[in-house]
């Protein structure tokens, strides 16, 4: 994943599709099949955009998600990326000189049979939950039917059906199978490789159907094997009449894995989790902190933050939201136009002087949270005559937590206390105390009163 920050904003507007009701049994296979694999961040925005694509079709923008979900805008791509691959999620993308919209198309889960035939969601749902758990899991929605001595019977649809119209476009009788339930292009595997070191005579080209074929490629990738390694795999697999079928392919793919490379079931993780470079708290400075925070979070969040955990009033929300969705400022600068504005204001968001330094920093084109920063830093002194200009009593400017150089005492003391609970301790009745104490040693009494 490249530039995972410019393939989403929070401006972006979006509309949900649902196709075809879904129902509770379907939620239920969401919950226990496809939460361990996706996690509860991909589930919070499915289940989210399943509940709001059943009550409207208005097209909302993704800072609401960011504000219903707690999440930052990253989170939220990433939630959506992992509902793409898994196959729960479809999307749409327009681009527009006013605009970028999307299209959220959620998809049906897998029925319980074919999620545990699959090969690739079968073992990755195993990996996650342990042996114990998956036969518990699919014993409860698997329940086998026992056709010992009974042989299939079931006609195809060229046994019933011929076509009437024998000029049919080539393009529309060619072979074409798509893999249902998750994006999956087999076609990436090498077959040529593999079928060059495997005989007519000890493989017939009819057992390598479509379907098989695409089971070849899932355990190729699932257990990182090569078409060299496919090869022993798929002779072994072939039965007394020269055909393959899926569960002699996974047997022996697994026993392969096993007896070559090792005896844990192999694990899948994400492409921009592994990609994704961000410093380990250790090695990160304080600023830093700072700045990711800044990045990440909704600016409602850090109202409430820098308020020492109360609730901002409706006006300052508001005010946020209009920079970000009339003026299009990224979150991260917004945030630390709060931060500076309040911090410098004794705690005040006065209208005009943020109009102000807004229009300044849509000018100057800020896009990251640290330009926002810097540039507040160079510009100290003139915001500060800005805002003497804007009161008619001036205060006093703050000056110590946005002056130039790098040192860690930039960094608010709110930020650090943002996460400790707000207590609401009687503060009167123990300075109360200390009065009637110190008036007592000036009286030179015990402390005792007739």
């Amino acid at each position: 994943m490249v530039h995972m920050q410019k393939e989403l904003l929070a401006t972006d507007h979006f509309q949900i599709v649902l196709p075809h009701a879904l129902s509770t049994n379907e939620r239920q296979l969401v919950t226990l099949f496809y939460q361990p694999l996706i996690g509860a961040k991909a589930m919070t925005l499915y289940l989210t955009l399943w509940a709001e694509g059943e009550d409207t079709s208005e097209g909302m923008t993704h800072y609401y998600l960011m504000n219903v979900l707690d999440l930052s805008i990253r989170d939220i791509l990433e939630a959506r990326v992992a509902l793409e691959a898994i196959g729960l999620l479809q999307t749409w993308r327009k681009d527009s000189a006013e605009q970028r919209e999307f299209i959220y198309e959620l998809c049906r889960p897998l029925d319980p049979a074919s999620f545990f035939t699959d090969p690739l969601l079968s073992m990755f749902l195993f990996s996650k939950i342990g042996e114990q758990a998956y036969r518990k899991l699919r014993a409860r929605f698997c329940k086998p039917v026992n056709k010992e001595g009974f042989a299939e019977v079931t006609r195809v649809f060229t046994d019933v059906y011929k076509p009437v119209n024998k000029k049919m476009p080539q393009d529309m009788l060619e072979e074409r199978v798509t893999s249902e339930g998750y994006p999956f292009y087999y076609e990436q595997f090498d077959f040529e490789l593999l079928k060059a070191g495997l005989s007519e005579q000890m493989v017939p080209g009819s057992a390598l159907t479509v379907e098989i074929r695409e089971v070849i490629a899932k355990l190729a990738f699932m257990y990182h094997l090569t078409p060299l390694d496919m090869q022993k795999i798929v002779l072994v697999a072939l039965d007394e009449q020269l055909k393959l079928t899926e569960e002699r392919l996974k047997r022996v793919a697994a026993d392969y894995y096993k007896l070559t490379i090792s005896k844990e079931p192999p694990k899948l993780a994400r492409v921009f989790e592994q990609k994704e470079q961000i410093p380990n708290e250790a090695a990160r400075t304080r600023e830093q902190d700072l700045l990711h925070y800044l990045e990440t979070t909704p600016p409602i969040q850090v109202l409430r933050d820098i308020n020492g955990g109360k609730e901002p009033v409706q006006s300052s929300v508001q005010m946020a939201e209009q920079l970000i969705l009339t003026h299009g400022m990224p979150i991260g600068v917004v945030n630390v136009l709060l931060e500076y504005v309040m911090l410098t204001t004794d705690m005040r968001l006065p209208t005009k002087y943020v109009e102000k330094i807004a229009d300044h920093w849509m000018r100057k084109n800020l896009k990251t949270a640290k330009e926002a920063m810097d540039l507040a830093r160079q510009e100290r002194d003139k915001y500060a005559k800005w805002k003497q200009e804007n009161e008619t009593k001036p205060a006093t400017v703050k000056k110590q937590n946005y002056k130039k150089g790098g040192r860690d005492e930039q960094v608010p003391d709110w930020f650090y206390k943002k996460n400790e609970p707000v207590q609401s301790k009687p503060a009167a009745a123990v300075d109360f105390e200390a009065e009637r104490q110190k008036i007592l040693e000036k009286l030179g009494q015990d402390g005792q009163v007739n």
